[in-house]
């Protein structure tokens, strides 16, 4: 959901660049889960607010500048049983990870490695024979079926 940039003030606040839509959605969530690749711990938010984009918060028993300058760095998340279910013809990015891509005339392109935002619009990364850069668009993306693993693109093996 995010990624915390560093400390916020002298007591304990912390600032979260939000990898969500709206970076106030971070507020609707009581509980995050902190953490990186070498552990997660769930955490009570005492207050938490949208500031210029991103995020500032208070999690419970940090409080002070030096304690939340240790959670620089580390990611934001919630259990994904507290996400609301997307709507039709939406996903999260998590459930994109890992996809076959195929192209119209059947081709395997690769597999989806990563999701980036770039302004205009969000950019599969498929790693197959060579890395792919392809627009998560109407016009490209034809069907995502995430129970059977695969998205069709209109897009040539040779893009």
């Amino acid at each position: 959901m995010g990624r915390i940039t560093g400390a916020f003030g002298i007591r304990g606040w912390i600032k979260i660049q939000p990898f969500t839509g709206e970076p106030g959605n971070l507020l609707a969530y009581p509980r995050w889960w902190v953490g990186n690749a070498v552990g997660w711990q769930e955490h009570c938010i005492e207050l938490a607010k949208e500031q210029s984009g991103s995020v500032v918060a208070k999690l419970a028993g940090c409080e002070e500048r030096d304690a939340a300058a240790l959670f620089r760095g580390r990611e934001v998340a919630v259990p994904r049983e507290a996400l609301p279910a997307p709507a039709e013809n939406e996903f999260y990015w998590a459930d994109l990870i890992g996809l076959n891509v195929v192209n119209m005339d059947g081709e395997d392109l690769g597999v989806v490695s990563q999701v980036v935002e770039t302004g205009a619009n969000d950019v599969l990364v498929v790693e197959g024979d060579r890395e792919r850069l392809i627009p998560f668009t109407e016009q490209v993306v034809k069907r995502v079926d995430v129970a059977g693993r695969v998205i069709r693109v209109d897009w040539g093996s040779d893009y």
